[in-house]
């Protein structure tokens, strides 16, 4: 296999569907201390979500509470708890590119701004014939690093 173009450099989010925010506000705020940093409202994306975090600077680490606006539409935010994960991503054209080559199959909609303000994009959570990689039954999205999180995650690295 070619040498990968890009990095993943660690965790971006991670986002968990019910049916209401409340009850995972409960647990996720009240009870685990997370903060509450914004609220994100898509009706493309079916979604009315709060957006909390954990850590801080480049080590934060977004957690999504997501209700769906509409419980019988897709995508329906709500039907898996643990709904994708975010995965930070040095270059993220580069990295669709190249994993594109390879055979992984992405979800509609390319690459958009996502809720948080960055570049994203979703890897199917399901293969098919011409896409033959995907995510096993996890929808993973890939999260294009700002510099200040390609900075840091260099630094670790030595």
């Amino acid at each position: 296999m070619t040498q990968r173009p890009f990095k993943v450099l660690g965790i971006q989010q991670i986002a968990i569907g019910g049916p209401s925010k409340d009850r995972l506000k409960t647990l996720w705020v009240d009870m685990l201390g997370l903060e509450v940093t914004g609220n994100f409202v898509s009706e493309r994306e079916n979604v009315d979500e709060d957006i909390c975090a954990i850590g801080s600077g480049p080590f934060k680490v977004e957690v999504d509470l997501m209700q769906p606006l509409d419980a019988d539409k897709k995508p329906a935010v709500h039907a898996t708890p643990l709904n994708h994960i975010g995965l930070w991503i040095d270059d993220l054209p580069t990295a669709v590119d190249w994993l594109t080559a390879q055979g992984v199959r992405f979800a509609p909609g390319g690459i958009r701004k996502g809720a948080a303000g960055f570049d994203i994009t979703f890897m199917h959570p399901k293969a098919n014939d011409e896409f033959p990689i995907a995510g096993e039954g996890v929808l993973i999205e890939l999260v294009q690093a700002p510099p200040e999180v390609v900075a840091a995650f260099a630094k670790l690295a030595g």
